[in-house]
């Protein structure tokens, strides 16, 4: 096949009409052309026609050939390994001869279409294309030259790391500094996109660029003043970002870009300022941050806070003027994806073991531009972490500003100063607190503000003082705090609904059991709020409902408290249904209902406990018709199965033995045992919360597993995956205390694991690790050791000597509690039986005992044993030299505790 191609007409008639037919709204015309194209894609040449329609048929519509264009851009992402080499040829030659069409549309679709072939690792294939879109740069042609730097744009955003690696010969070498030449072109077009594409290589820290970094900054400060937006937004951009990489080459002009930023924080084009304001975000986190803002404060403070007021823009888009909306429904595309957090089980340190998010939110094009980055969150949020730079320093800058702004007659104003005072909340804290016994009423007033927006920012602005609020007596603030707070709850405004509901919640974490007095009232209005919410809402309300349960605990045990919040819960959970995602925030809400309520949760588990076991089953059931049939059964979503297990958890850890006869008519443990091997590690995690759980609820049921389910935990040990490790860990400890001396066969499955894990953090990998998360792995891992010890001395004693040292250090730093009691009592078992085991490490053995504060009284005689055979052992005059090493108040708490 030469590139002398010609279409058949017949044929090209026939995918004109396909192309116009796309066109049409009807979903059903849609479909069928989405059939027909798949099966032209089982002819050869059917992508020659579409670049052909693409390039050559300049007697049709743009939006035709462009559509033709974007067809040929999915097969090529879909199909061109298939693609005939001839075909393959035609195409590339076709756009590379036609980057410069005088149509800007069709230009475009040529540029993403380059891309797209460039992306499926075909730079290596294509080896003319980067050489060609250069040269094209130089053409006369003002198209061309555009076409190919718009090309060369999304050949750079898509493709850095491959273009700066070995693989191409290291084009880049010639590509920046062509890249800069094009910064004094009389086209504004044309200097954007040079900017652009030389920004995409300033994060990665690429070679090329970093031998022209001078030239580069050079060239910027030139076109600092240019007329045209789209470049002073680039510029902006790329000092944005060589702040983080490059800081050395800017600090000499640091005085003259803050001064620049400045300006462009209040450009005209608010996309240029947008990009200007996220310059204060990085900066904030320079070191060098103090230094170099110190003195433009005074300027810099008054451009933030005026950034933070509503734009017109904003206010219609928020439907500003409308006050009742609470019985518009939502539209569903308003309600973002939620992310299920997975049960870690806590171990000894009481944080919360969840791991943060990662940023799962795919690009959600909604409606709601506001809800996007605009300057006034940037702004917020720049004014945010320099507070926690500055700390007090920035008052003298902020509260005359406050003044004026907080009793301000406009609305708009006022409002932009409450967000002030919400913004500096964290940093400015201390500094803060002689002010606030008048700001808190005040805003508490604010509350019920005519205006719904001064409403809704006051509710969040109150959470951020949530914390001083409750450390003071209650009858002064926290009272008529949560007395608005809660009316607002009941808002006729469906945003201050939602930040009414999302700041009691902040309450309620910061309150704790101060709010058991208040209760009957809370629960009176997050009930009401149940028949007035529309769907959104909803799941905020649960929220502030699983929050209330965890923070007032057994106190929601009373039998009028469970009349009122158990109907509604459950007549939601019979109404929803098990395909629903609206399950996963009541599942969770109902996990923290059943731990808190223990018994007082019986008589509704019977239910909920089926359902679960239902939920995971299914999922299961799901999952294995999609191995076997990929392409008739969709893979299912496993956030069902995982939201369901930590219910259970939640119901096991609740209702303790009472859930006995609910596992013993239901198949849960051969579930758990799929679960328990699924390649999603969340799904994992949350199986070994439940075996743990139900090893404590009750272990009759699970003891019969226990020889299919040691050997899966044995391999779970793995530190890399932090979490799913640290509950099978937990899962074997709670394990080995029920099986007492019968867990000996099943020691070597796990113990040479726990002990390479333990001794992990000298790897300087961890560092960079979550650390609390680390730490927790760590006590959990020594307790666990401890705990099998107990049970087994004559198998982990042998091994003392590899674990002892790191042992103690994990557990010295851990509050007393049962847990850290029974690994306590293992290790004492295990130096009895291989006292030599610990001689060499003696010294941190001391330092543990001596970080218990009243260890129980058969627990202290065995410390005392051991410290004193030491003793006896050595002699004297070792003993004095030995204790000499320690620091003087273990040495005072270990004679006046312990005799020696």
């Amino acid at each position: 096949m030469e590139y002398e191609w010609k279409p058949d007409e017949q044929g090209l008639q026939q995918i004109l009409q396909l192309l116009k037919e796309s066109q049409s709204p009807d979903t059903s015309t849609q479909r069928s052309v989405q059939q027909k194209l798949e099966q032209l894609n089982q002819f050869p040449d059917f992508n020659n026609y579409l670049i052909f329609v693409l390039t050559k048929l300049k007697s049709e519509d743009e939006p035709t050939r462009s559509l033709s264009g974007l067809i040929l851009k999915n097969n090529v992402k879909a199909h061109f390994h298939n693609f005939p080499n001839g075909v393959t040829d035609f195409i590339k030659s076709e756009c590379l001869n036609n980057i410069g069409d005088s149509s800007p549309l069709i230009r475009a679709t040529v540029g993403i279409l380059i891309t797209t072939i460039a992306s499926k690792g075909e730079l290596q294939n294509w080896p003319e294309l980067l050489p060609k879109l250069c040269g094209l740069l130089d053409s006369e042609d003002y198209n061309t030259c555009e076409g190919a730097f718009g090309a060369l744009q999304k050949i750079c955003e898509d493709s850095a790391e491959i273009l700066d690696s070995d693989i191409l010969e290291r084009p880049l070498n010639v590509m920046i500094p062509k890249f800069l030449q094009f910064f004094k072109h009389s086209s504004p077009k044309i200097r954007s996109h040079a900017v652009a594409c030389v920004n995409q290589f300033i994060i990665g820290r690429t070679q090329a660029l970093m031998l022209h970094i001078d030239s580069f900054i050079e060239n910027l400060f030139a076109l600092a003043t240019d007329e045209e937006p789209e470049v002073r937004k680039n510029v902006c951009r790329a000092l944005v970002m060589l702040l983080e990489v490059r800081m050395d080459r800017l600090l000499p002009h640091m005085h003259n870009i803050v001064e620049y930023m400045l300006q462009r924080t209040q450009d005209q084009d608010e996309n240029v300022a947008l990009e200007a304001c996220e310059f204060w975000l990085t900066l904030a986190e320079q070191p060098i941050c103090k230094e170099v803002l110190c003195r433009h404060l005074t300027k810099l403070i008054p451009v933030l806070v005026n950034g933070m007021k509503y734009s017109e823009i904003d206010i219609i888009l928020l439907k500003g003027d409308v006050e009742e909306d609470e019985a518009v429904p939502d539209s569903e595309q308003d309600i973002r994806p939620r992310f299920h957090r997975s049960r870690t089980v806590a171990q000894p340190h009481e944080e919360d073991g969840i791991e943060e998010d990662e940023d799962d939110e795919d690009d959600l094009d909604d409606d709601e531009t506001i809800s996007d980055w605009n300057i006034r969150k940037c702004s917020a949020a720049a004014l945010d972490v320099l507070a926690n730079v500055f700390r007090d320093e920035l008052l003298p800058h902020i509260l005359p500003l406050l003044k004026e702004l907080l009793f301000h007659p406009e609305w708009v104003v006022k409002e932009s100063g409450i967000l002030v005072l919400g913004a500096i909340a964290e940093g400015c804290m201390q500094g803060m607190i002689p002010y606030l016994p008048e700001l808190i009423p005040h805003l508490i007033q604010c509350l019920s503000d005519k205006k719904a927006l001064v409403r809704s920012i006051t509710c969040w602005t109150l959470s951020r003082y949530a914390h001083w609020v409750v450390s003071q007596p209650p009858d002064m603030y926290l009272k008529p705090l949560m007395t608005e707070l809660l009316k607002r709850i009941l808002d006729g405004n469906k945003r201050v609904q939602e930040a009414a509901c999302s700041a009691f919640a902040t309450l309620e974490e910061e309150a704790c059991t101060e709010l058991v007095p208040y209760l009957a009232y809370i629960l009176d209005t997050l009930v009401f709020a149940f028949s007035k919410y529309q769907h959104k809402n909803l799941l905020i309300l649960y929220d502030a409902i699983g929050t209330l349960a965890d923070s007032v605990g057994h106190h929601l045990n009373k039998p009028e408290y469970i009349q009122m919040l158990m109907p509604p819960l459950i007549q939601k959970w019979n109404v929803l249904k098990d395909e629903d995602k609206d399950l996963f925030p009541l599942l969770e809400c109902l996990s923290s209902v059943a731990t808190a309520l223990q018994s007082g949760f019986l008589p509704y588990c019977e239910p909920v406990y089926q359902r679960c076991v239902n939920l995971v089953q299914k999922t299961l059931q799901q999952e294995m018709v999609h191995n076997a049939q990929p392409d008739q059964y969709e893979s299912p979503d496993k956030d069902f199965m995982i939201v369901a297990l930590d219910l259970l958890s939640g119901l096991a850890e609740g209702l303790g033995g009472n859930i006995e006869q609910l596992v013993a008519r239901s198949n849960i443990l051969t579930l758990m045992y799929q679960c328990m091997q699924d390649k999603m590690p969340e799904v994992r995690q949350s199986s070994f919360a439940l075996l743990g759980d139900l090893t404590k609820a009750c272990f009759q049921h699970v003891k019969v597993c226990i020889a299919d389910f040691m050997p899966i935990l044995g391999t779970n040990l793995n530190p890399e995956l932090i979490s799913v490790c640290n509950n099978a860990t937990w899962a074997i400890g709670e394990i080995s205390i029920q099986m007492g001396a019968e867990m000996q066969p099943y020691v070597p499955l796990v113990l040479h694991q726990l002990v390479e894990i333990i001794n992990r953090p000298n790897t300087p990998k961890t560092l960079l690790e979550n650390t609390g998360t680390t730490l927790q792995l760590f006590a959990g891992t020594a307790i666990t050791i401890g705990r099998l010890g107990y049970v087994c001395p004559q198998e982990v004693a042998p091994m003392l000597q590899q674990f002892i040292r790191p042992w103690c250090t994990s557990l010295r730093n851990i509050r007393d509690n049962e847990e850290k009691d029974s690994a306590f009592r293992g290790i004492c078992t295990m130096i009895t039986v291989n006292p030599g085991g610990v001689v060499q490490d003696f010294i941190f053995f001391c330092d543990a005992v001596a970080s218990w504060i009243n260890p129980k009284e058969d627990l202290r005689d065995m410390f005392c044993k051991i410290l004193h055979g030491f003793k006896n052992q050595v002699g004297e005059e070792n003993w004095r030299r030995f204790s000499d090493q320690f620091p003087p108040p273990l040495k005072e708490r270990l004679a006046a505790y312990y005799g020696v």
